[in-house]
C-alpha cells in the first residue's frame, strides 16, 4: 500500500509517462523511420567528413530526418514526456543549425 506522500509523485509519473492509448509507461520506443534515416545520414556524414558538398548534403539529410522525428513527437507523442522530448530536440536542432551557420 502506498503512503499519502507517494500519491502525488505517482500521479505525476503517470501523467508524464503513461501512454494515453495503451495505459503503459512509455519512456522510449524502438526507432522509427525518421530516426533510422537520421542515424544513417549521420553515420554516412561522419564517414564523409572533409568531402565538401557530399558531407553538407548528408548533414542536411540528418537534420531533416531529426526535425521530422521531433515534430512528429511534438504533435503526436503518446504522452507529455514524448512531446517535451520532441520540443527540446527541435529547439536544440535549431540552435545547432544557427551555430553552424555562424561558424
Amino acid at each position: 500500500m502506498s503512503t499519502p506522500a507517494r500519491k502525488p509523485v505517482r500521479r505525476a509519473v503517470d501523467w508524464m509517462f503513461r501512454d494515453r492509448t495503451t495505459g503503459a509507461i512509455t519512456v522510449a520506443q524502438w526507432p522509427n523511420l525518421p530516426l533510422w534515416l537520421f542515424a544513417g545520414f549521420s553515420l554516412a556524414g561522419w564517414l564523409a567528413q572533409d568531402r565538401g558538398e557530399l558531407a553538407s548534403w548528408l548533414t542536411l539529410g540528418a537534420d531533416i530526418a531529426l526535425a521530422w522525428w521531433a515534430a512528429d513527437e511534438l504533435l503526436r507523442g503518446v504522452n507529455p514526456w514524448r512531446r517535451i522530448l520532441g520540443a527540446v530536440t527541435l529547439v536544440g536542432l535549431a540552435t545547432l543549425i544557427t551555430l553552424r551557420r555562424a561558424a
